[in-house]
């Protein structure tokens, strides 16, 4: 039986009162669900871009990160590292705790029964993802020639940004220490961002602003901090824990209105915020 938005609120709503009665752990393993903190946004904010990698294999709740999500609540969000599992469970926590309906698509490039559980026979998928408040349209899902030491690729989407049709990028490039694997990586990402006039690129690039790789992403766009540029002059903020800039929000025919980057307890990545004007 498919329960309509109403009963899924209800549901959840229940479940969280069940959760500070009973004190147990919600559905799924998940532990129970927080409040949010006093500053956070209370619907979608419809001129808001994140960009984060939400760290896999981690030991950490779904809960949490549609939590960690709901705070900011942006109208869309790209994550990195997500099997499909856990984001059908970010999704539905967003939904049912917090009242924030988002559309889901996949760039998964790799089936993973270590990172995404499942069975050896049956693995789940792994890769990117995509959350829209507003349905997603011409989804491409590329995976890269040569992925490095695990199969990496891009997603795009076209979908509504502060009331304007844009297309959205996300991608996770090669780990570190692979330069001339991403550098093809960005050729291949770079050309197909060249083919529109605006378009926002999120994504985990596993490299530092001024790394050569980046070269040619940094022809097409700009940083979403307009502090931050490949050069010895730019002042850009870490977006990991070991205090590195690895992830960016690139704007191609967009302009920043403020962004900000929010460290979390949840992943070694810290969530990317940007705020746009898109006309």
């Amino acid at each position: 039986m498919v329960l309509g938005r109403g009963m899924r609120l209800l549901t959840g709503a229940l479940i969280v009162a069940c959760v500070v009665l009973v004190g147990h752990s919600a559905p799924g393993g998940d532990p129970s669900a927080r409040s949010l903190p006093d500053e956070a946004v209370r619907d979608v904010v419809p001129n808001r871009v994140m960009t984060w990698n939400i760290c896999n294999p981690c030991e950490e709740s779904n809960v949490d990160r549609a939590a960690e999500i709901a705070t900011y609540a942006p109208q869309v969000i790209g994550l990195q590292e997500a099997c499909v599992r856990d984001v059908e469970s970010i999704r539905d926590h967003l939904e049912d705790l917090h009242g924030l309906v988002y559309h889901v698509e996949y760039g998964t490039v790799l089936r993973n029964w270590g990172r995404c559980g499942g069975t050896p026979w049956s693995p789940g998928a792994y890769g990117q993802a995509v959350l829209s408040a507003a349905p997603m349209t011409d989804v491409v899902n590329v995976e890269y020639p040569d992925g490095g030491s695990e199969d990496r690729g891009y997603m795009a989407v076209t979908t509504l940004v502060g009331g304007q049709r844009l297309r959205v990028f996300n991608t996770h490039l090669a780990e570190r220490r692979q330069e001339a694997v991403r550098a093809d990586q960005t050729g291949v990402l770079a050309a197909a961002v060249a083919r529109h006039e605006r378009a926002i690129v999120l994504g985990d690039f596993n490299a530092v602003p001024d790394a050569p790789e980046l070269t040619r992403i940094w022809a097409l766009a700009a940083d979403t901090d307009p502090q931050c540029r490949p050069s010895l002059t730019g002042n850009c903020k870490p977006t990991t824990d070991w205090q590195s800039k690895f992830d960016y929000i690139f704007l191609r025919g967009v302009v920043p209105l403020e962004h900000r980057v929010h460290p979390t307890p949840y992943s070694d990545h810290h969530l990317l915020q940007t705020d746009l004007d898109t006309t």
